[in-house]
């Protein structure tokens, strides 16, 4: 489960960015005075649609890795009633994504886009529907915890935590009643600082933690850990109560070029029961590939042995 949005990349100019106030390499939650920078870009530029959002992007990924069967991943998330809405659901078929969205009209689909000048890349991101996720009206449903149900690991970014912890909280008890792996990303230093509480009560049912430095040293300070060595810390957050006994949980901290502290990496081979060494070298491969092209694209298929 995740947020998911409509990344829409183009090129544009300095003049876009000064009219709308955005540095050439940024990342930012759009506002009021951004509000119109989604349409010009798409009637002024030629654009790129790909199916986006943090959790949906994992997906996308392993799905890229495993490459038979398609639909290895099923995501829930709430878009809008619109014509961005329709072209996501195509994006994420054409990935071979298993969505199934909680579709509302109040607010639109959400949408990210990526204004690329020269090396650069300024992202603005609008949630918009992205945060009107409604358990009660789809996770609760029968068909949809069935996918769930049938699922054997679940991996939700911490993002998600801003919009329904609830949902969160109800997968991972399911995950660690029965037995199965269940996944979560810090995803960026303020979910650890501001959503605390949520991310406490979910992280018992915890398995596998994923992190970048910056997020592990941010979220080692709000628990008190008192360190700031990411190996430290990665100890630390494995001994934190746990409800599951049966399995040991995994930390699994990115430190960009450094050695990754961690016992596991990607979802991709972890599906398929791999080593854990493995797992940690097809995500270093992963990242390797698509820190290189715009936005979370790849080749046709991945040249990983």
């Amino acid at each position: 489960m995740g947020n998911p949005l409509l990344d829409i990349s183009a090129v544009v100019d300095k003049d876009f960015l000064d009219k709308y106030g955005l540095k050439p390499n940024d990342q930012i939650l759009a506002e009021e005075k951004h509000k119109a920078l989604f349409d010009e870009i798409v009637q002024k530029s030629k654009v790129e649609y790909h199916a986006g959002g943090s959790t949906q992007n994992s997906v996308k990924i392993a799905q890229w890795m495993i490459q038979e069967p398609h639909k290895v991943a099923t995501f829930f998330g709430c878009i809008g009633t619109d014509h961005f809405g329709e072209i996501l659901k195509q994006k994420a078929a054409e990935a071979c994504v298993d969505a199934h969205y909680y579709e509302q009209s109040q607010e639109p689909t959400g949408t990210c886009a990526a204004c690329i000048t020269g090396d650069n890349r300024s992202l603005v991101a609008n949630l918009a529907a992205a945060n009107c996720y409604n358990k009660e009206k789809h996770l609760d449903v029968d068909r949809n915890w069935s996918l769930v149900e049938k699922a054997r690991v679940y991996y939700i970014a911490g993002f998600f935590l801003t919009v329904s912890p609830e949902s969160i909280l109800k997968v991972a008890k399911h995950a660690s009643d029965n037995n199965k792996i269940f996944g979560l990303n810090l995803s960026a230093p303020f979910i650890s600082q501001f959503f605390k509480e949520p991310l406490m009560k979910v992280m018992p049912y915890v398995d596998i933690i994923f992190g970048n430095e910056t997020e592990a040293a941010t979220f080692a300070k709000e628990q008190g850990f008192e360190t700031e060595d990411i190996a430290e810390i990665a100890r630390r957050v494995q001994s934190l109560p746990k409800v599951n006994k049966n399995r040991q949980r995994i930390v699994v901290f990115t430190q960009g070029r450094e050695d990754t502290v961690a016992t596991v990496g990607f979802l991709s081979e972890l599906v398929q029961e791999k080593p854990l060494e493995e797992c940690i070298r097809a995500g270093h491969y992963a990242a390797n590939v698509i820190i290189r092209r715009v936005g979370c694209t790849f080749p046709e298929k991945p040249d990983f042995q």
